[in-house]
């Protein structure tokens, strides 16, 4: 009964999402910065290679969601690129300044997007009023509700979820994301009665670089990166995480 999508930052990220028993996968470039949207190679190798369904954020930067002119074009452009490659869904988010959801360019986005399945994703968490912008997110025809219950991680706004579940009665699904993991995935389920769940389950991977430069940082000194780590969906994680909802 339940249904379990991963958040990937790579191809290799997404074979370990499918192997563990991930019903879908969200690819995404940029998780430092909460994701942004993966590049065409990334996402034409990961749906050569997946049996699963592969979903894409669409997200042209990290930041806020309230975007320019050119920037949703951007993100047209990057819609149209996922539907060409047979990418099954899209992962959208676009709010105004004054912290409500963009019915106008969501609506655009979401237009773009016909054929494939939408989740408007942790936007949700930034919106000012969660009650109006779940109806208005319904209104929108999203199939699923990426969100923490506003708060930094889904068990600390599971009241919120709980809420959210209830008031949205099975008129979109409510996808509990951000720290779930095995510890709290079967707590989270149990209170707020939700069925699809958000996680990444990576682990960190010590780089084969034998020669490395101490002088410099890529990202420069402000950005607490390990550039000879990394971090990679770990199959056997995404099982064990599954196993706690059995």
């Amino acid at each position: 009964m339940y249904k379990i999508e991963i958040c990937t930052n790579s191809v290799e990220s997404c074979l370990q999402a499918q192997k563990g028993g991930a019903y879908r996968v969200e690819l995404c470039a940029g998780i430092p910065e909460g994701g942004t949207t993966p590049s065409y190679g990334e996402t034409a190798v990961a749906r050569k290679l997946l049996n699963i369904k592969l979903n894409i954020i669409i997200r042209p930067r990290g930041g806020d969601f309230l975007y320019s002119d050119v920037e949703h074009e951007v993100m047209l452009n990057d819609i149209m690129m996922a539907k060409k490659l047979g990418v099954d869904g899209v992962v959208i988010g676009c709010l105004t300044a004054d912290g409500k959801i963009d019915m106008v360019r969501n609506k655009e986005l979401i237009d773009a997007a016909e054929g494939m399945s939408v989740t408007f994703h942790r936007a949700f968490d930034m919106c000012k009023d969660p009650f109006e912008s779940l109806e208005q997110i319904i209104t929108l025809g999203c199939d699923t509700l990426l969100t923490s219950g506003q708060r930094p991680t889904a068990i600390e706004g599971v009241s919120l979820l709980s809420e959210l579940v209830a008031k949205a009665d099975g008129r979109i699904e409510i996808m509990p994301g951000s720290g779930v993991n095995e510890e709290n995935i079967a707590k989270l389920a149990k209170e707020t009665k939700a069925t699809v769940f958000h996680f990444s389950a990576r682990e960190p991977i010590d780089s084969k670089m034998k020669y490395r430069n101490p002088n410099l940082k890529m990202g420069g000194t402000v950005v607490s990166i390990d550039e000879f780590i990394q971090n990679v969906t770990d199959a056997d994680k995404v099982q064990r995480t599954i196993d706690k909802l059995k």
